[in-house]
């Protein structure tokens, strides 16, 4: 059982890489670029947002070489494991999950730069999963400071990615449409690197190039339960009534996605069978469902799924949603011979250096031997020290592309 174990694990893992591969932003983006066509006197503004920035802005300055020979301002704004330098770009790197001040004067130098617009110019906005936290840019009279204590308290509570960039839309000046409003008059045609469930262009990055989610009503009424939580000053601008203003238009186009992901997985494994790709909800609720389907499959089962979960903290060890759901399989006693891996396609799953798990019926009793309780550590939302003892982190590194996350379940 022993080598069964170990083959499944390295082909769960080889799966893994295939998704990760097949979400290549510089493929992606060229498949689906169209060159931009200045007016007299025109120049092209290149700006880049979220994991995916860099290869993306790589891959646009290159295909702009051949179709452009006018003058080309290149900004791009990514995390810091996945920042690399461009020639002939300014690249920042920033603060992810949680904003810093290094993504607030990134979004600064940013919002300036678009300002800078005229009619004549046109903007090329490439927009990637990551972006709402690196691009932090708050409405006056809120502190970035504020504004991340509003990050930790919607993480902390569970709030999905649709309901956190909702309300992070009326905080921002640049999500929700913002850099459509600074960029006017100049045409902006924004290509787009999905890491949400169902692709709604309105969630990813929190929308810089499309109209918002809702409303600040809408953001009072999911906030209710934290209202208390938050800082005076943010209840007091979503108090304030809607300033409703027309959106200047944006031509959007929507170039790689978790599904794209998921095909190539399972074309790469004979007998391979998607079965949601709507994966959500909490981890607490989603891990025994799993577990189900995994103890009802048939043997020589491969069965994929992707998504985004969400995890309620209740302690304060180290963790992320991929690695909490994996340790819930672990600890699920789930017979024979199988594997299971979640992990995050951007290499990062919340705030740890691990993409997710990759667990098998020996993984709790490896945590055991190390002297570890895996029960009291997911407790504790602790599922990084626990994965780590058994051996079970999946460790990518960043990948420089983020399609939201793949679970890959294989039985013997």
């Amino acid at each position: 059982m022993t080598d069964t174990i170990a083959d499944l694990r390295a082909e769960a893992r080889r799966l893994f890489d295939i998704a990760i591969a097949a979400a290549d932003p510089g493929a992606a983006l060229r498949r689906k670029f169209r060159a931009p066509q200045p007016g007299a006197d025109g120049r092209v503004i290149v700006v880049a947002i979220g994991k995916a920035a860099c290869p993306m802005l790589a891959e646009a300055l290159a295909l702009l070489k051949s179709t452009w020979s006018g003058p080309v301002t290149a900004f791009g704004i990514t995390n810091y494991e996945n920042a690399v330098e461009i020639p002939g770009a300014e690249i920042r790197a920033a603060g992810h999950p949680v904003p810093d001040a290094n993504g607030h004067a990134a979004a600064q130098a940013l919002a300036q730069l678009i300002g800078s617009a005229r009619a004549q110019d046109r903007v090329v906005a490439l927009i990637s999963g990551g972006g709402s936290a690196l691009a932090p840019l708050p409405v006056p009279g809120v502190t970035l400071a504020q504004k991340a204590r509003v990050n930790e308290v919607l993480l902390g509570a569970g709030f999905d990615i649709a309901q956190m960039n909702l309300i992070r839309q009326q905080l921002s000046q640049l999500k929700g449409g913002g850099l459509l409003r600074h960029a006017a008059p100049a045409p902006v045609e924004a290509y787009i690197l999905s890491d949400v469930v169902g692709d709604d262009l309105r969630v990813i990055a929190s929308g810089p190039t499309v109209a918002p989610i809702g409303t600040k009503a809408d953001a009072r009424a999911l906030l209710e339960p934290v209202w208390a939580s938050l800082p005076a000053s943010v209840t007091a601008h979503l108090s304030t009534a809607d300033s409703p203003s027309r959106l200047p238009e944006a031509q959007n186009h929507l170039i790689c996605s978790n599904r794209i992901s998921l095909n190539a997985v399972a074309a790469a494994h004979p007998g391979a069978r998607i079965i949601d790709d709507r994966l959500e909800g909490n981890v607490a609720e989603v891990a025994p469902k799993l577990a189900a389907i995994l103890n009802d499959a048939p043997s020589g089962a491969a069965l994929l799924f992707g998504g985004e979960t969400t995890v309620t903290l209740t302690g304060t060890g180290k963790g992320g949603r991929n690695q909490d759901l994996a340790l819930r399989m672990a600890l699920a006693d789930i017979p024979g011979a199988w594997v299971f891996l979640s992990g995050g396609t951007d290499g990062r799953d919340g705030p740890t250096d691990a993409a997710g798990g990759l667990v098998d019926a020996g993984t709790a009793q490896r945590i055991r031997e190390a002297g570890h309780d895996g029960g009291a550590l997911l407790a504790n939302n602790d599922a990084y020290p626990a994965l780590g003892a058994a051996g079970d982190l999946v460790m990518t590194g960043g990948t420089g592309t983020n399609v939201a996350d793949v679970q890959i379940m294989l039985k013997a």
